[in-house]
C-alpha cells in the first residue's frame, strides 16, 4: 500500500524503522539512477563500517555493559616447601563496549576510468548529532576539495541542520545540491504537507543533469518495506508536530492512532 501522507511519512523517524527504511531507500535510489544514467556512467552503493565507543546505557546495537558478581576464588595455595603463596584477588571492571556504525551512500562514477563524479548522501540521525556529525562534516570538506558534486537529502525533522554562511529557510525537509568548483549550494526545502520534489543530480560537465524524483524513490521503498502496516501510528512522534500539523496528521492517520502536538 502507498503511504498515507502526500510526502514524507513522519512516523518513519521512529528509531525502530528508520535504519531499515534508510537502507531500502538508498537501494531504491541506486536502482533509479542506473535506469536514468547515460551509458558512460555507473552508480554503486558504498559503505564504511566504524566501531565507536558506546555511551553507557545508550547502545543500540550491542547490549548495555553488565558486571557479574565476583566469582569465588580458590583458597591460597601452598608452595612445595610448605610456605604460603600469596594469591591476589582481582577487581572486576567493565570493558568498553563498541557500537557498529555503518555509513552508506551512493557514488556516481564516470566510465571507463571510474572517476567519482557525484556523491549522494541520505542523512541518518548519526550524521546530524555529536561526533558523527563532525566526522561527516570532514567528509563533506574532502569531497569539496576533490571537486566532486554532492547531493544531500535530509528527510529527517529531528537533529541538527547543516550550517552555511546564511541561515536556512524554515522547512521540515531539505535537499542540498553542491556542484563541483562552485562556492554556492542550491537548497531545496519543503514542508510535511508538501509532496516530495524532483531535484537535479549533476554529472560531469558538459553532460546535463538528471532529474531525481524523490517521490518515486520514496514510493518504491515504502511499498517494498510494507511500512503502511508496520508503522506504529499510535506512538508519539519525535520530534512532535506543531498544533496545526498535528491536527492535519491526525486526520490522515484516522483510526490508526493519535498524533500529539508540541507541548
Amino acid at each position: 500500500m502507498a503511504s498515507l501522507f502526500p510526502g514524507m511519512d513522519p512516523f518513519l523517524e521512529d528509531p525502530a524503522f528508520w535504519e531499515d527504511f534508510h537502507r531500502r531507500f538508498i537501494t531504491e535510489l541506486a536502482d533509479y539512477l542506473l535506469e536514468k544514467l547515460p551509458d558512460n556512467y555507473d552508480a554503486h552503493i558504498d559503505e564504511r563500517v566504524r566501531l565507536v565507543e558506546a555511551e553507557h546505557g545508550v547502545g543500540t546495537r550491542l547490549p548495555d555493559v553488565s558486571v557479574d558478581r565476583p566469582i569465588d576464588l580458590p583458597p591460597p595455595s601452598t608452595s612445595r616447601g610448605g610456605g604460603a603463596t600469596a594469591t591476589l584477588e582481582p577487581v572486576s571492571i567493565p570493558m568498553l563496549m563498541l557500537e557498529e556504525h555503518r555509513d552508506v551512500w551512493i557514488e556516481i562514477v564516470h566510465l571507463p576510468q571510474r572517476r567519482i563524479v557525484t556523491a549522494i548522501e541520505v542523512f541518518s540521525p548519526s550524521n546530524k548529532e555529536g561526533d558523527d556529525a563532525i566526522d561527516y562534516h570532514a567528509k563533506r570538506m574532502s569531497l569539496y576539495a576533490r571537486h566532486v558534486n554532492l547531493v544531500e537529502l535530509d528527510l529527517l525533522r529531528g537533529g541538527d541542520r547543516l550550517t552555511f554562511a546564511k541561515p536556512l529557510p524554515a522547512a521540515d525537509y531539505y535537499a542540498f545540491v553542491t556542484r563541483a568548483r562552485r562556492r554556492l549550494v542550491d537548497v531545496y526545502h519543503w514542508h510535511l504537507r508538501d509532496p516530495l520534489p524532483t531535484i537535479p543530480v549533476p554529472l560531469q560537465a558538459p553532460d546535463p543533469d538528471i532529474g531525481l524524483e524523490i517521490a518515486a524513490v520514496f514510493a518504491g521503498a515504502y511499498e517494498r518495506g510494507r511500512y503502511s502496516r508496520r508503522l506504529r501510528y499510535g506512538e508519539p512522534l519525535r520530534p512532535p508536530l506543531s498544533a496545526k500539523d498535528a491536527a492535519w496528521a491526525a486526520q490522515i492517520v484516522g483510526g490508526r492512532g493519535s498524533v500529539q502536538a508540541q507541548a
